[in-house]
């Protein structure tokens, strides 16, 4: 039992930043849009959750391979490289999308607290914005770093409910490995969701934080990319059994999930209250893991676009004031649209629409950035990794348009 936990200290130990910017990607919007998509495609679209993780990886391992050799973070690197405009046109999308998934995020935590311990999901929604807070403030990068690396851990409850769920494991592999296309609106809805919901600017931009954070030398790259690799497989992992999870429950039953909660209540008929709480434990750890790095990417952005001191790794002085004042104005921005009874799958179709319209963006500065001599000297992205992460700015920026336009357009307006 020692030699297992000394293990499993030391595999931690040599993880860090890409297990916990990646594992913030499997924050409670993600888990609301694929439980819906569960609910309403059943399995059709597991493929797609395949096929993301190469994307993923992709902008991962870039993310890392910039923050390592740049020595810097994304926004400082926009700020310095596209100048002031840019900046700007970043700071906007990113500070929007982030406050509206604080807020999405907090009645996600607040749901997964109320499915455990009763009362309305807003009781909840303060207190957690608080202790995000707390978190951040009173905590030096290290230990923060720590207490979200072993709170991912609690991800493993996901799969706990998947398989409690008692899939029809045939079907599901022959709809993961043979793609499945179908024109219906819930199919092109939930397709075009999942990508929005998951290749979110906040998670690579945090990616390059820690790494300007952790001041690894050259030499550390490799270890950098294994560590965020990691970091999107693991994730990865997680979103399927979501999916799968509520595929074999609500989707195959006919019931039609539309929040987080609701699919925690879906698992509890056929595959019991242990399921259900496994749910909601897991979707408790990733909005207690997602808010503080939602809060922290916020203030980054905020303070290194104004060319304030900004790091968690320093204390609160007169110097880091307004990084710190940024991290509480954003959890209570956050806090006040929770309180104001926004129904979730709301508040997530707001995220999808403003990750909609500034991802495509955002990834296109990643990868100028990258690919920058200027900025990564010797060593730019080329060859197979430049032409994946182009193909990738293409294929979001077509599933980006073709979302807005059905959501405008289409039946799936709201």
């Amino acid at each position: 039992m020692r030699d297992g936990l000394g293990r499993l200290r030391k595999l931690l130990g040599g993880l860090g930043a890409g297990l916990v910017a990646g594992a913030s990607d499997n924050d409670p919007t993600s888990v609301a849009t694929l439980a819906v998509v569960g609910s309403t495609t059943i399995y059709n679209l597991s493929w797609l959750i395949v096929l993301i993780l190469p994307m993923l990886l992709v902008i991962q391992v870039v993310s890392s391979r910039l923050g390592v050799l740049a020595g810097k973070s994304l926004q400082e690197i926009i700020r310095s490289r596209f100048g002031r405009f840019w900046a700007s046109v970043s700071l906007a999308m990113v500070v929007t999308v982030n406050i509206i998934t604080i807020a999405a995020d907090l009645e996600g935590g607040g749901a997964a607290l109320s499915l455990l311990f009763g009362h309305d999901y807003r009781v909840y929604a303060i207190p957690l914005a608080v202790v995000s807070g707390g978190v951040l403030i009173f905590g030096r990068y290290r230990s923060i770093q720590n207490i979200l690396r072993f709170a991912s851990l609690i991800f493993v409850s996901y799969i706990g409910a998947g398989l409690l769920a008692r899939p029809q494991w045939g079907e599901v592999l022959s709809h993961t490995v043979l793609p499945t296309f179908s024109f219906t609106s819930d199919y092109i809805a939930g397709a075009l969701a999942i990508l929005g919901s998951t290749l979110t600017g906040y998670v690579y931009f945090w990616e390059t934080i820690e790494e300007e954070e952790e001041r690894l030398p050259r030499e550390e790259l490799r270890r950098a990319q294994i560590d965020a690799a990691v970091g999107i497989i693991f994730t990865v992992v997680i979103f399927w059994f979501i999916l799968i999870g509520t595929a074999a429950t609500a989707g195959v039953s006919g019931v039609r999930v539309e929040t987080a909660q609701d699919a925690a209540l879906a698992l509890r008929p056929l595959a019991g209250g242990l399921a259900q709480g496994l749910f909601a434990i897991g979707l408790l750890a990733s909005a207690a893991l997602a808010l503080p790095v939602l809060a922290a990417t916020t203030a980054y952005v905020v303070t290194q676009t104004l060319h304030r001191e900004a790091s968690i790794e320093k204390p609160l002085e007169p110097t880091t004031m307004p990084f710190y004042s940024v991290i509480v104005l954003s959890l209570a921005a956050g806090a006040l649209v929770a309180l104001l009874g926004i129904p979730p799958i709301s508040l997530l179709f707001l995220a999808s629409i403003a990750g909609g319209l500034g991802t495509p963006i955002l990834l296109v500065l990643l990868f100028l950035a990258a690919s920058d001599p200027s900025v990564m000297g010797s060593e730019p992205i080329q060859g197979p990794l430049k032409v994946a992460g182009w193909l990738i700015v293409a294929v979001v920026s077509l599933a980006s348009l073709a979302y807005l336009a059905y959501q405008i357009l289409g039946t799936g307006g709201r």
